[in-house]
C-alpha cells in the first residue's frame, strides 16, 4: 500500500507558521494595548482625584499658591493624558490590524486543512478502488487455475 503524501504539506506548514507568528504579534499587541489603557486609566483616576481633592480644599480655603500648584499639576496631567490617548488609539488599531489578520491566517490555514481532508479521502477511495481491482485480479488468476486443472 502506498503512504499518503499531501501535495500541499510544505505549504499548510508555511502557513501555519505565519499564523502562530501573527498570533503572537496580536498577543503582544493586546498586552501592550492592555497596559497604555491601564495606564490612561489610571491617570484620569487620578485626576479626578486631584480635582476632587482641590475642590474639597477650595470650599475650606486655600492659598493662591495652592490654587496654581493644583492648577499646573492638572495641566501636566491632561497633557500625558491626550498623549496616552493617542497611544490607546495606535494600540487599539494596530490590535485590530492583528486581530484581522489573525483572522486571514487562521482561514487560510483551515482551507488547506479542508482540502487536506478531501484530499485524503480522496487517496482512500483510490488506495480502496485499487485493491479491489487487485482482490479481482487475484480471484480471477485463481478461478482460471482451477478451470486450467
Amino acid at each position: 500500500m502506498v503512504s499518503y503524501h499531501y501535495k500541499f504539506d510544505k505549504v499548510l506548514t508555511v502557513r501555519e507558521q505565519e499564523k502562530s507568528e501573527t498570533e503572537l504579534a496580536y498577543k503582544e499587541s493586546v498586552m501592550v494595548f492592555e497596559k497604555v489603557a491601564t495606564e490612561l486609566y489610571d491617570l484620569l483616576k487620578k485626576k479626578e482625584e486631584t480635582m476632587d481633592a482641590q475642590n474639597n480644599q477650595l470650599t475650606n480655603g486655600l492659598s493662591i499658591n495652592h490654587i496654581h500648584h493644583y492648577s499646573n499639576y492638572i495641566v501636566g496631567l491632561q497633557k500625558r493624558i491626550d498623549t496616552l490617548q493617542k497611544e490607546v488609539m495606535q494600540a487599539r488599531s494596530k490590535m485590530k490590524w492583528f486581530e484581522e489578520k489573525l483572522l486571514e491566517r487562521t482561514l487560510e490555514v483551515r482551507k488547506f486543512e479542508k482540502i487536506k481532508e478531501k484530499d485524503y479521502i480522496l487517496f482512500q477511495q483510490e488506495q480502496q478502488r485499487l485493491e479491489t481491482i487487485q482482490l479481482d485480479e487475484i480471484s480471477s488468476l485463481k478461478f482460471q487455475n482451477k478451470e486450467i486443472r
